[in-house]
């Protein structure tokens, strides 16, 4: 038996309302998160515009995100697998 199986009409009480009402907000957030995304993109496009390197600019702002500890260790261990491979 599935779960539509499961449920009749008649065990189940949903607050149409209520679930309007998340659904909405997630719909306003998403056109929202569409339009920043859109934003960055032309901030992106300006820096670029003005000679900087996006690639290196977006690995910048990785960097920073991340924890300062986790940072250091991922750094330390990429320096170490390149002096593994000879890259250092």
């Amino acid at each position: 038996m599935n779960k539509l199986e499961r449920i009749s009409p008649e065990s189940v009480d949903v607050d149409g309302g209520h679930l309007r009402a998340f659904i909405e907000r997630i719909e306003r957030l998403e056109e929202e998160k569409r339009a920043t995304m859109e934003d960055i993109k032309e901030v992106y496009a300006e820096a670029k515009g003005n000679g900087f390197d996006v690639k290196i600019m977006r690995k910048v702002i990785s960097l920073r995100r991340m924890d300062r500890d986790k940072r250091v260790e991922e750094e330390t261990v990429l320096e170490l697998y390149l002096q593994a491979l000879g890259e250092l």
